[in-house]
């Protein structure tokens, strides 16, 4: 399926230039850039679907748009700033520590982009290898003393990592020594023997992790699990983290839940972008959820209901319009100023 979805990206990219009529160009075209992260996550997939969407649906109105491969978060941040993508997937940790100007921000607030709207829970999956594993708990990162990926350079999967990690004692660089690798470069290194284990957030299942887990096998790995104490912990600071289960049967061979924690993900847009085009976009998405849905099961969190939840920044102007049309009620502190 997601093979077909490439293809047809770049089969609509071909109809818009060559097949489409010509009152499409009688209006003014836009393609927009949508931001995503590594192969073998999340956000690259939905990322791809959101642009199909758009594609199929306002080609017409001379609207379209492109997912691109970017390093996650911490680059998708500074790609809305240089004007290089005009949407972007975000974490929420990231994009309150750069709206905010706090943590990798600290004194210097990003105020050029706007939330559009919250996606599904960026779930935080801790693998290690079983030989390592004592109680099964994040803990058992402590005093490891292996090498362990903890993302690509600038990612969001670094910043958020050693941000929970420092916030439990573990030390990066001493407890564990990092390797900064994508999704699948990570599973290859762990099934391979070369790093003990590896951080990849992202909405279950997990294309990465079942790959892991069908490799290696359930007696050979585990997705560590997180008390509701060292979740205080990890959010006392931020708070956009949250108790997350992964329930059984989501990964092959796994027979029991896993006590994890999230943090909401977000599409952000860049200021700039007319609203009008990012009210249309919100409205395409929300009056097409199966079609989401049927590329990714992360998106079946979905849904006007949990639309505005937990986003860290204020609403695009053309996003909160249509969320008012539905009869959300914006909170003040999501009103852009």
């Amino acid at each position: 399926m997601f093979k077909r979805v490439v293809v047809f990206v770049s089969l609509v990219a071909f109809l818009i230039g060559f097949g489409l009529p010509n009152k499409v160009f009688a209006k003014k075209y836009r393609n927009y850039i949508i931001a995503t992260a590594t192969p073998g996550g999340t956000y690259y997939p939905v990322g791809v679907a959101i642009a199909t969407l758009i594609n199929i649906k306002l080609a017409k109105k001379g609207i379209t748009a492109t997912a691109i491969t970017s390093a996650g978060s911490g680059e998708n941040i500074q790609l809305l700033k240089n004007k290089e993508a005009d949407f972007a997937i975000l974490q929420g940790l990231f994009g309150s520590m750069a709206y905010n100007g706090k943590g990798l921000y600290k004194g210097k607030p990003q105020r050029f982009f706007y939330a559009v709207t919250a996606l599904w829970p960026n779930v935080e999956h801790f693998s290690l290898l079983k030989k390592y594993v004592k109680t099964g708990n994040i803990m058992d990162l402590k005093g490891l003393h292996e090498r362990f990926s903890i993302g690509k350079r600038g990612s969001g999967t670094e910043g958020s990592g050693k941000t929970i990690l420092s916030a439990l004692g573990i030390r990066v660089g001493k407890d564990i020594y990092p390797v900064y690798l994508g999704y699948n470069a990570s599973i290859d290194a762990m099934i391979n023997g070369r790093i003990a284990g590896a951080n990849t957030p992202a909405g279950p299942p997990v294309a990465a992790i079942t790959r892991l887990f069908a490799k290696m096998g359930a007696d050979k790995v585990a997705i560590l699990n997180f008390t509701d104490e060292q979740l205080k912990k990890i959010d006392s600071k931020y708070d956009v983290w949250f108790r997350y289960v992964i329930r059984p049967g989501t990964y092959p061979g796994q027979n029991k839940p896993i006590y994890t924690i999230a943090q909401p993900n977000f599409l952000a847009v860049r200021k700039g972008i007319p609203q009008e085009d990012v009210y249309l976009i919100v409205k395409t998405i929300y009056e097409n959820l199966p079609f989401l849905r049927n590329i990714h099961k992360a998106t079946y969190y979905m849904s006007l209901d949990n639309a505005i939840k937990g986003l860290p920044v204020p609403l695009a102007e053309g996003a909160a319009k249509y969320y008012e049309e539905k009869g959300l009620k914006i909170p003040k502190k999501l009103i852009a100023k």
